[in-house]
């Protein structure tokens, strides 16, 4: 039997056409201004987050924010069922995520599907009230899947560049007749630039350096392994002062080095039958000298780092070294380990620990049990960390 013309249409339908019109204007066209027509005065959507204001301007607020976030977002109704005041929407939301951020997710271009069931009451052509049940399981599975693989690629470039670091170090220390030379070297997780080098030099000197590249990674890997390299070259390649050769390795480095790194470095020459050691410093930490009276003094001389300006000069010093005395070369990430409370390490502490225990012939392993005991249990390395000690150990006749 026909359905006569004119019949009139059932509240049911009537709230069920609102309720699309409201999904149409609202989300799809972004006609936020109709939403004040559509949503009554005192409208509450019941499952907005706690601390947000669930009344129309939240809605729209919300909106927008899921708008600005897509340039083709759209929503689309799949079935609709009503009884009474109430319609239950099956509603499919879609769009790439091209533009801005979107529950805490940066744009990838993507395109993005969420899934709605929502319960719209309406009442005397009004929707007055809401709630909802989301899956957005689709985004934040391809949220973890983007982590993974960039923890991955992560992973690899960490491998990558502690293969170079460690590819750059030296495999052994020389062995020096009324000499003792020891070394540690642990990189933290994140590698970073330390380095250190021994260079033989002409009539048994012996050319000692230790640096850092700033930075961590791949690129500090890449610019502390080259400038291993140019410091080895220019060293070895003339009877250059450690002034001259930091000069020379910073002009041939400053060109190519990156904008936003340098090298600090430490460049020292030792003479073991005179028991001198001639050095300059481009900007490293300064080392300590233990001298037997228990001082322990700065090996201080002025210099910009590596690759950091042009034309640079290094000033030269030079000690002499008795015997029992010790000179101790390390990076910053001994004095800039922190405590559970956030206190630095620090270059105080370390010098009164060199001043009180320097004649130790274990020196180096005395600085790391006095770290360890001071950042505790479960400390998480934050930088690399390298000792370098020389110590005259008898008189030269």
């Amino acid at each position: 039997m026909r359905k006569e013309e004119g019949a009139p249409v059932s509240v049911e339908e009537n709230n069920k056409a609102l309720v699309r019109r409201f999904f149409d204007e609202v989300y799809n066209r972004g006609n936020l201004d109709i939403a004040d027509e559509l949503l009554s005065p005192d409208y509450v959507d019941h499952t907005a987050p706690p601390g947000r204001h669930a009344g129309r301007e939240g809605l729209k607020r919300s909106v927008a924010k899921q708008r600005a976030s897509s340039s083709d977002l759209h929503i689309r109704i799949e079935e609709q069922i009503a009884e009474g005041d109430k319609v239950v929407s099956w509603v499919i939301g879609s769009g790439a995520h091209d533009r801005e951020r979107f529950l805490g997710l940066a744009p990838t271009g993507e395109r993005m599907t969420m899934k709605h069931i929502i319960i719209s009451r309406v009442v005397e052509g009004k929707i007055v009230e809401e709630w909802r049940v989301s899956d957005i399981s689709d985004m934040w599975q391809r949220r973890l899947q983007r982590e993974r693989i960039e923890r991955e690629r992560i992973e690899q470039e960490l491998l990558v560049a502690r293969r170079i670091q460690q590819a750059s170090l030296p495999k052994e220390v020389p062995t020096l007749k009324g000499w003792e030379i020891s070394h540690f070297y642990q990189p933290a997780r994140e590698v970073g630039g330390d380095f250190y080098d021994f260079h033989p030099l002409s009539e048994g000197r012996l050319g000692m350096v230790v640096g850092d590249a700033t930075g961590k990674g791949v690129p500090a890997a890449l610019v502390m392994s080259t400038t291993c390299g140019m410091l080895r070259a220019v060293a070895q390649a003339s009877d250059y002062s450690p002034g001259e050769v930091l000069e020379r390795v910073n002009e041939a480095l400053f060109p190519y080095i990156p904008s936003n790194m340098f090298v600090t470095c430490f460049y020292a020459v030792l003479d073991p039958k005179s028991a001198s050691l001639r050095y300059a410093n481009a900007g490293h930490d300064l080392p300590y000298l233990h001298r037997l009276s228990g001082e322990a003094e700065e090996l201080r001389a002025r210099g910009m780092p590596l690759g950091l300006m042009p034309d640079m000069s290094y000033e030269e010093n030079e000690i002499v070294l008795d015997a029992g005395e010790v000179a101790l070369f390390y990076s910053d990430g001994l004095v800039e380990a922190h405590d559970p409370k956030g206190e630095m390490f620090g270059f105080p502490r370390l010098r009164t620990l060199i001043s009180e225990h320097g004649e130790d012939l274990s020196l180096g392993d005395l600085l790391l049990e006095e770290l360890h005991f001071f950042v505790g249990e479960g400390w998480e390395q934050e930088d690399d960390i390298t000792l370098l000690t020389l110590r005259r150990s008898a008189s030269l006749n």
